[in-house]
């Protein structure tokens, strides 16, 4: 079934190419817009159309709005994805595609806005009857009062930018004197990076489980969840190993968990796709963290578990049909793991540009690389080069296949994290199940 008869990407690289194969098979035309540093990247030839959109840097290309909707204008499509990054949860991208008589493949910029600040966010999810991290809803106007405020809430505690994710915007805080340190360069840091210095306060969950859920919402009210996704094996709150089932889950947190995302996204009358992302502590209580209002790069391991193409409901979804699932209907079968394949060393977590001179990938798992041999890592955007996908029908056949697998892949001309994700397939705690996002800061301190 065609959705539509041709889209833009607003993205490169891994997403591109996957966002390109679901069009192929259901006959959407694509069209491809690439910086000058990617002019010779796999996306760039397997789009139907490509459209050099500016140089290099992100803000002249690949963050260029208006550049950006006239090639979409200008080659007919009817309808913009923006993968994930980039222009993927701004909104206002999403309300000027919409401006131009453009289809924006996700949800309607308002729901992207209200998620987007993380203090308005876990306000309305607190609301929505949605358990949220303990911590400070308002804006630190200064350092006075944020050591005020801390003194209050008890250290520790992450300094975080209300208008940031991942690592750029926190700042773990185990005292006074490390919030001195850091409040001007953090507030400095989240005006640079997010054009928005604020920042607010966070309750640290000692040795915490990063699970988060999958949702999907049509225009009509039919909501469901694709179950979860564990994210705890984390480097600088980036995500590294992905999973799912969570090994952390029983039957009846999983029940409560997924109910909890519903809730919310049925009270921001969500729609299209999202994550809603929680944090268990040891006792087994989760608090909501943040939504990310967009596919996710994980995304993978939940196809592969329930079966549904994940870009396909975006489509069906934004081109205003039903869901077309019932809760009921969808099942987790088997076991799947993701690993993000890093262009950096596997030490110190530093880029590794260059050029890859070789790249080998062994039979027996699904991969989601934007690049092949001969294809440059450039400093310019973000480091990975990949993903390696395994399912199994248990967690351990899982595993094994991951080990097999990881051990074949040759990668030259570049340094990257294969062998650490080598040592993690390994490593007793994960192997177990009962590891949480410390697992790598204990092992590279």
């Amino acid at each position: 079934m065609s959705y539509f008869r041709k889209i833009l990407i607003a993205n490169r690289g891994e997403v591109a190419r996957r966002i390109i194969r679901t069009c192929r098979r259901l006959g959407i035309a694509t069209v491809a817009i690439y910086s000058e540093a990617d002019h010779d990247l796999p996306f760039v030839r397997e789009a139907d159309e490509a459209v050099l959109i500016g140089p290099p840097p992100a803000r002249e290309s690949y963050l260029a709005i208006d550049k950006i909707l006239d090639v979409a204008q200008s080659t007919g499509a009817e309808a913009v994805h923006p993968g994930y990054g980039f222009l993927s949860e701004n909104p206002v991208f999403a309300a000027r595609c919409v401006e131009r008589g453009l289809v924006f493949i996700g949800p309607r910029p308002e729901a992207i806005a209200a998620m987007g600040s993380k203090i308005g966010a876990r306000r309305f999810m607190r609301q929505a009857g949605v358990p949220v991290l303990p911590g400070w809803d308002e804006p630190l106007t200064d350092l006075d009062q944020a050591r005020a405020v801390a003194a209050q809430l008890g250290y520790p505690l992450m300094l975080k930018a209300s208008a940031g994710g991942g690592g750029i915007g926190m700042q773990y805080l185990s005292s006074e004197t490390e919030l001195i340190q850091a409040f001007d360069s953090a507030r400095e840091r989240a005006q640079r990076y997010f054009r928005d210095g604020t920042l607010f306060f966070e309750r640290v969950i000692p040795h915490a489980r990063h699970i988060e859920v999958q949702i999907a919402r049509d225009v009509h009210g039919n909501g469901v969840h694709l179950f979860e996704r564990e994210c705890s094996v984390q480097r600088r709150h980036q995500k590294v190993i992905e999973e799912t089932p969570s090994p952390f889950l029983t039957p009846e947190r999983r029940a409560a968990l997924c109910a909890a995302a519903l809730r919310g996204i049925e009270a921001l009358d969500y729609t299209n796709l999202g994550t809603i992302e929680f944090l268990f502590d040891q006792a087994g209580q989760f608090y909501f963290l943040e939504m990310n209002t967009r596919l996710q790069v994980e995304h993978p391991i939940t196809e592969e578990v329930t079966g549904l193409d994940l870009v396909e409901l975006q489509l069906r979804i934004a081109a205003g049909l039903p869901l077309g699932l019932n809760q009921h209907e969808i099942r987790q079968r088997g076991h799947a793991i993701e690993c993000r394949v890093y262009a950096e060393d596997p030490r110190t977590f530093l880029p590794s540009p260059g050029q890859i001179t070789r790249l080998e990938l062994p039979p027996g798992a699904r991969y989601e690389f934007g690049v092949e041999a001969g294809n440059r890592m450039t400093p310019y955007y973000d480091p990975l080069v990949g993903k390696v996908i395994v399912w199994a029908e248990t967690r351990d056949a899982a595993i094994e296949q991951m080990r097999a697998v990881l051990d074949g892949i040759v990668i030259e001309g570049i340094k990257t994290n294969v062998p650490l994700l080598r040592e993690l397939m390994h490593d007793p705690a994960f192997c177990s199940g009962m590891y949480d996002t410390t697992l790598l800061a204990a092992r590279t301190g």
